[in-house]
């Protein structure tokens, strides 16, 4: 394989989240007096942390978010995955691939810690991954498409960031790859391959990666 370490990206590339969380973002900025589409809020904020819908709502409007909604909005998206989540068909099957070759293996997600493992643990992708490998926007300054999350990644896995290569399904996190330095195949199941901007391939299946990072 042409990488030291596969960084992927938690939500759309391991578990199968965005359409359940951004239809409950969506309707809940609604409910909050921003009316927002399920497209609207894919275009504004997949793959963001929740930082950025603080920071439009607040551009946009002049108003602040309430104190709670951080906790509120993740409230009802982990109830949410707890019915509903599932992994991306074919992840098993890639990460298993990579053990057996040898090749070190990462997430690095604009979700919080605690999402990541919600996701994980409905989805049995806990089986994959341990503390030592889960990176969250939580533990660096700014998120996706800062370059820092990724860079913070490659650091703590003891990989050069140009051997590195990045898994991602959102324009924010192909921009942010690109920025750390790092290859990035973009994951097209959800996001049309025109939006993922700077991506070094695309593939729309799983089984497909593979060959891509041969």
């Amino acid at each position: 394989m042409r990488y030291d370490l596969v960084i992927f990206d938690n939500d759309g590339v391991l578990v199968d989240s965005e359409p359940i969380s951004n239809t409950i973002l969506a309707g809940y900025l609604t409910e909050l007096g921003h009316p927002t589409s399920y497209e609207d809020s894919l275009r504004d904020y997949m793959g963001a942390a929740v930082h950025r819908v603080h920071d439009l709502v607040l551009e946009r409007t002049g108003r602040r978010l309430p104190a709670d909604f951080d906790e509120t909005l993740h409230s009802r998206v982990f109830a949410a995955f707890e019915r509903e989540l599932e992994a991306v068909q074919g992840t098993d099957a890639v990460l298993g691939k990579l053990v057996v070759d040898g090749v070190a293996y990462c997430v690095a997600s604009s979700g919080s810690h605690e999402r990541i493992r919600v996701g994980h643990r409905k989805t049995g992708m806990d089986a994959w991954f341990r503390d030592e490998n889960i990176f969250s926007a939580q533990d660096v300054g700014r998120g996706k498409p800062a370059p820092d999350l990724f860079l913070h990644a490659a650091e703590r896995m003891g990989v050069a960031p140009e051997r590195c290569v990045v898994v991602e399904d959102s324009p924010l996190g192909v921009a942010a790859a690109r920025a750390a330095g790092m290859d990035v195949y973009g994951f097209t199941a959800m996001t049309a391959a025109r939006k993922l901007v700077g991506a070094n391939g695309y593939f729309v299946d799983m089984a497909e990666l593979p060959g891509l990072l041969a």
